[in-house]
Parts: structure tokens; sequence; C-alpha cells
């Protein structure tokens, strides 16, 4: 019996490039340590996971959050009363942009980004708001030969000031911002990450922060960087996720890159958002 059978979950994959939805678990519930060995299994096969049915409590989405890796918080908005590591994403009917509308892995400027992130929709619009996800291993591999060479050797520049994604932050920032909400964050970063558990090499530069390779100048980078942002999400690296209220996403950031696709004007969008450290 192999372990998949023995804690009975279904796994149907979505998309040839990655993701898969996971069936037969009941998140609300206190999860065995060999389901979440599941997961965590399943998850690192297919960089993304998606759950459905699972209308938790704030209480509930935490503790399931917390087996799978350390919740933190978002540097640039508060997270929910009581819940500081859980923040709403959130598109009103007035508002034309949305958060983090632009392709990207999150919070990349910061010294030790995220492993992975997890939402949960609490509300979503009759039509859109679907969520794109890119696989960085095939954007890595599908190089050619002298370019990887290359860019095993660069140091990528993250920022948290370039222009289009301040710009999808301004909203939540008026309502919810922190203190420190105007403060940039820099961090420079391997532009190739050998992932630290499948030992694969991803693709580790995203059109939201990275600015430039250390030791380039603007002008130097930005050809390379252009190429390589088109590269990366090309359709056959992607797939496509339609969200249901009580859906859960659950993605690999040292991995994966994805987009909220912005085609909902007039209606509400309401997403938790947990971002976790490893252990």
């Amino acid at each position: 019996m192999t372990t998949a059978e023995a804690v009975k979950l279904g796994v149907k994959p979505i998309a040839g490039a990655l993701g898969a939805e996971i069936h037969g678990v009941d998140l609300s519930r206190e999860l065995d340590a060999a389901t979440v060995s599941e997961i965590r299994r399943i998850w690192l096969q297919y960089n993304v996971v998606f759950f459905r049915d699972q209308n938790l409590t704030s209480a509930q989405f935490m503790a399931f959050a917390r087996r799978l890796g350390r919740p933190v918080e978002y540097p640039f908005v508060k997270g929910m009363e009581g819940f500081p590591e859980l923040t709403a994403v959130v598109k009103l009917e007035h508002e034309k942009v949305n958060f983090g509308g632009v392709w990207h892995s999150d919070t990349t400027y910061l010294p030790h980004p995220p492993i992975a992130t997890m939402l949960l929709a609490r509300e979503i619009p009759p039509y859109g708001g679907d969520t794109l996800f890119a696989n960085q291993y095939l954007a890595y591999e599908t190089l050619s030969e002298t370019l990887r060479s290359v860019l095993d050797d660069l140091v990528a520049v993250n920022t948290s000031s370039l222009a289009d994604v301040s710009k999808t932050r301004e909203d939540r920032i008026a309502s919810d911002g922190r203190v420190e909400a105007r403060k940039e964050y820099v961090s420079e970063h391997p532009a190739v990450l050998v992932h630290p558990e499948s030992g694969r090499k991803a693709l580790n530069v995203n059109v939201a922060h990275t600015a430039r390779f250390r030791g380039m100048t603007d002008a130097e980078s930005k050809s390379i960087l252009e190429y390589l942002f088109q590269h990366q999400v090309r359709p056959e690296f992607t797939c496509r996720f339609v969200w249901q209220v009580g859906s859960i996403a659950f993605w690999d950031n040292r991995c994966t890159q994805h987009n909220p696709v912005n085609d909902y004007h007039g209606y509400r969008r309401v997403m938790h958002r947990i971002t976790l450290a490893q252990k």
C-alpha cells in the first residue's frame, strides 16, 4: 500500500508543467504526520497544489499553515486582528489595480524570502480573477547551455520599489499599511537557485523585484533580464487555477512564480494569504 493510499489522498494534475489538486482531506481537522508528509511530497513534485471546499476559520487556516512551515509577517500591510501573519488580499469594486498583479515570486527583496505561500479564497467575482503559475525549473532547464553557464555565476539585485509592483500595493498600504510601509527593501540572491530539497536548479529573477545583476549597470542587465522575464512565463511552463470560495493554493516560492489576473473590474475579490519560512 502506498502512502497516498494509506492517507486516502487523491491527486489530479491540472497542467503538464506544474500544478495538481489534492482531494480527500479535510484541512479543518488536525492532520496526522503521515498526511502532512504526503501533502508536502505532492507539493514538492508539482510546485503548486490546490484544495477545494476548505471553508476554514482563520485559526484553522493558520493551524494548517503551521504544519507545513513557519508563518511570517508581510512587511508592507498589517495582518488581521489576532493573526499578524495572515494578510487580507483585497480588490474592491471601485478599484482598478489588483494586489500583486504582475508575475513575481513573493518578497524576493527580503534577505530570506518565504519558501512558500498559501492563499485561501473568501470572496470571488462571478467570473475572472484566476491565478497563473509558472514553473521556474523548466524556465532554467530550457535555456541554452551557454546562457545557463553565464547565469549560474550571476547575483540578482532585488528591490521592493520597482514601479509596476509598487502600484499594485498602493490601495492596501493606504488602508492597512504598516508604519514602515514606505521603506525600500533591497537584497541580493543568486540568479539561479539550487532548490535545497529537490536539488534542481530554478531561474531566480522576476519582473516585479529584480532590478539588475550585481557588478553590471542597469543598461547591461536590461537586455538579459528582459529576455528572461519573457522566457520564464512561456505558456508551456504555466498552469491556470479557477477559484471557488473555500479553494486553497499552496505554492513553492523557490521554484514557482504567480500572477493574479486582473479581469474582474466592478467586482470584489477577497483572499487570505499566509507566507511560510522554513521551520
